[in-house]
């Protein structure tokens, strides 16, 4: 389960970081900060993907799991 973890992480963390810095990007007030706000954003972007990476990962696995 943790290879499907990690592979799960990796495309929800690109996308929740993506999603994070496009929304500083269009706001004309946050994009004055712009260069100390996007690297904060793609981090917390990524953070916040672990826990749900994990989850999706468990339902996955037990969806998939072979009933003896």
């Amino acid at each position: 389960m943790l290879k499907l973890a990690v592979l799960i992480w990796m495309m929800l963390g690109i996308t929740l970081a993506g999603a994070l810095v496009v929304v500083i990007v269009t706001v004309p007030s946050l994009y004055a900060q712009g260069m100390s706000l996007i690297p904060i954003a793609a981090a917390v972007g990524f953070i916040v993907a672990i826990p749900a990476a994990i989850v999706i990962a468990k339902k996955i696995d037990s969806a998939t799991a072979r009933r003896a």
